[in-house]
């Protein structure tokens, strides 16, 4: 195929132009050709060329180049003609956009499973193209059209196959994310691994401790956000890597919810993983708490005398261990409640008889703005145990509830009066009276919220409270 053969970008295209102009090689590569090939939207474009990063600099000023492996970061804005910026001279700037184009560079020697100890240029792409990671990854597109492919990627692309480039011991212990990277490749696209690097991985699993877990929960997240995160789990624990990233959900595998008042057909580890295939949503937070919302089992379980097994409060004790497990993977604040309160709350009481008061209790264990997330769990942990309908009826009469309640004065704040108000219709200042005198508004309308009406509740005010 030749370059004519896609449709690139305007930006893209003019770099290409610009450094051909200027008689150095240039080529599209990564993802970016792996992507053009399977007719796949680009999202990131990555360049290399023979230009070194001062020759870089001198066609494009105003890029910014700050590290030691030849990367020149350029911002480039949409070409426009005189009359359209006239047109558009009001309206806000243009956000810029960063293109990244790298020096061709030598296979180094790795010292930290992640960086080269020393970067050595070179002027021919197949060398640079040899220390990339896979092969669907190591083709490239120069500015003529032409691709250049030493490793069959494009067959591996057809073939639907995740392989690595030369040997992939040497591949993994230069850089132990990759180990992570085949398998989120292979999740994303839905290819397999090749035998030979997914042994390797196995083999090399443990130098992922040497990797810090940001740049691991990085890739687990986007694992969970495939088409299909079961997948991706079920590899990374055949890789041995859930062992390594994950003990606590490892443990959860062989471990049965068993006896006479039990007809559970999965182990606990089963279990979760089928609760994640089944929760449906495109939060890998939620995917991530469908994955861990039983790991308390293992520490919860006991056999009773009747043979039945138990599990009393493991909600609690998987909530407090998946704190820990968000702290490892240094989760935000917001990422570690969220993940908390689905895990330590998954296990709701499912009552249309229950009272208003309980489901507001609910709502406020859950927060409001996790409602639907939690649903999605309890879809996922009910099919996941091998029940064929995903929500039942008294489920659907729960959540019937929950919007009646919802339609209800939820605080104080919710009052068709406030503050000013009550000092207004009283004449009083601001005090602790103030407060007394809309909390028992609330608890008057909480009974009967056709009493949430601003007429109604002046005139409560000047009543006897």
């Amino acid at each position: 195929m030749k370059l004519m053969d896609y449709s690139l970008p305007t930006k893209v295209s003019n770099i290409l132009n610009k450094f051909y102009k200027a008689g150095f090689q240039i080529y599209i590569v990564g993802g970016a050709v792996r992507d053009l090939l399977m007719g796949k939207k680009v999202s990131d474009w990555d360049f290399t060329t023979d230009a070194n990063p001062e020759e870089i600099l001198s066609l494009f000023p105003d890029g910014f180049y700050n590290n030691k492996f030849g990367t020149v970061a350029i911002p480039l804005k949409d070409t426009k003609n005189p009359q359209e910026e006239e047109e558009e001279e009001e309206e806000e700037e243009e956000e810029e956009e960063i293109f990244e184009i790298t020096t061709m560079r030598k296979e180094g020697i790795y010292e930290d499973h992640r960086h080269p100890l020393q970067v050595s240029w070179t002027k021919k792409i197949e060398e640079d193209l040899a220390r990339r990671d896979f092969t669907i990854n190591a083709i490239a597109l120069s500015s003529k059209g032409n691709l250049v492919d030493p490793f069959q990627g494009q067959d591996d692309i057809k073939n639907k196959i995740i392989r690595s480039v030369g040997e992939p011991d040497k591949r993994f212990k230069e850089d132990a994310l990759r180990l992570m990277r085949a398998i989120r490749i292979a999740t994303e696209l839905e290819f397999k691994v090749d035998q030979k690097t997914f042994q390797s991985i196995k083999q090399n699993a443990s130098s992922l401790e040497k990797i810090a877990f940001e740049r691991i929960r990085d890739e687990l997240f986007k694992i969970l956000s495939s088409v299909n995160p079961h997948m991706g789990m079920v590899m990374l624990r055949k890789a041995r890597i859930i062992q390594i990233i994950l003990p606590e959900l490892e443990k959860c595998f062989g471990i049965a919810q068993e006896g006479p008042k039990h007809d559970r057909v999965y182990d606990i580890g089963e279990h979760s993983l089928l609760a994640l295939k089944y929760t449906d949503s495109k939060d890998p937070l939620v995917k991530f708490a469908a994955l861990l919302h039983d790991i308390g089992k293992t520490k919860t379980v006991k056999t009773e005398p009747d043979g039945n097994v138990t599990f009393y409060n493991h909600d609690v004790v998987g909530g407090k261990l998946a704190l820990n497990i968000a702290k490892r993977f240094n989760l935000s604040n917001k990422q570690t409640d969220k993940l908390y309160l689905l895990v330590r709350w998954h296990l709701f009481t499912v009552d249309e008889r229950q009272t208003d008061s309980a489901i507001r209790r609910f709502i406020k264990h859950v927060g409001l703005e996790n409602i639907d997330d939690m649903m999605a769990l309890r879809v996922g942990d009910r099919l996941g145990g091998g029940t064929q309908k995903a929500v039942s009826w008294r489920m659907e009469e729960f959540q019937k509830r929950i919007k009646e309640v919802l339609k209800k004065p939820f605080s104080i704040s919710d009052l068709k009066v406030n503050g000013n108000d009550v000092m207004e219709t009283l004449n009083i200042k601001p005090g602790p009276k103030v407060g007394k005198i809309l909390q028992k508004l609330f608890e008057e309308v909480l009974k009967n919220s056709s009493k949430n009406n601003r007429e109604y509740l002046l005139e409560k005010m000047g009543q006897p409270i």
